[in-house]
């Protein structure tokens, strides 16, 4: 199958996929479940950029310096980025709903453009392997359900309807699919930043889990047990996908 029909396939099924979860979490399952999905998301990030994404930067001739300055850059970038409200991974609503009306369009903003940025990493990670391109969408989508749900939990606390905050969540979800368009024609006319898009996903993927992924699940109390192995389960299902793959 062509790299582009596996990241738009990608892009359109992992959206799906993560806004459906992210429903029925938010709809209508205990909120419990979505700590634990942040508890797996978290273990699938991490092994996503520490076990996938980087060797495969690495192996793809990417000197040993530069990848780890260009680490420390995405790192730092998209902590800028989330200061100026444009990457964010929001599981709760604030306390009052009239201050969260002025904040949706920086709401929508946010996700669209991080949903074109997941849509680029996808491109990259199929144009170098189909099984770092499932093993990435694999994370993205681990990712996106606890960010769609706290977006959900966002919109209706601003006063939305559930039809209403649904559509425009898959509206956002639809950068995606030109991300990775962009990212496909982009990046095989200039394969050799392959290995530094790699890198700059796994500093997303890093990013999210310890700064946003961890804290939240630090803040909640009790389930230890549960957050481990949740955790755990993220880790292991990525590594017996990639073994399965390779």
């Amino acid at each position: 199958m062509h790299p582009l029909t596996h990241t738009l396939a990608a892009c359109v099924v992992g959206g799906l996929l993560s806004m459906g979860a992210a429903a029925l979490l938010t709809f209508g399952l205990p909120r419990r479940w979505l700590t634990r999905m942040v508890s797996f998301s978290t273990g699938v990030l991490l092994a996503t950029a520490f076990l996938d994404l980087l060797p495969e930067a690495a192996e793809a001739g990417l000197e040993t310096h530069t990848l780890f300055a260009l680490l420390l850059a995405g790192l730092l970038g998209f902590f800028f980025l989330e200061k100026a409200a444009l990457w964010r991974h929001s599981h709760d609503a604030p306390a009052h709903s009239h201050d969260l009306v002025r904040t949706v369009p920086i709401i929508l903003l946010g996700d669209t453009v991080h949903n074109f940025t997941d849509g680029l990493m996808l491109a990259a990670a199929f144009l170098v392997d189909p099984h770092l391109g499932w093993a990435t969408a694999l994370a993205i989508a681990a990712h996106e359900i606890p960010q769609e749900a706290g977006d959900f939990i966002l919109l209706l606390a601003a006063g939305w309807r559930r039809s209403r905050a649904l559509l425009w969540n898959g509206l956002s979800s639809l950068a995606a699919v030109l991300g990775g368009l962009i990212g496909h024609f982009w990046l095989s006319d200039a394969g050799r930043w392959l290995p530094h898009v790699l890198v700059i996903a796994a500093a997303s993927f890093i990013y999210l889990a310890v700064s946003d992924l961890m804290p939240w699940l630090r803040q909640q109390k009790g389930d230890l047990a549960w957050h481990g192995g949740f955790m755990a389960a993220g880790i292991a299902l990525l590594s017996a996908g990639m073994a399965f793959l390779h």
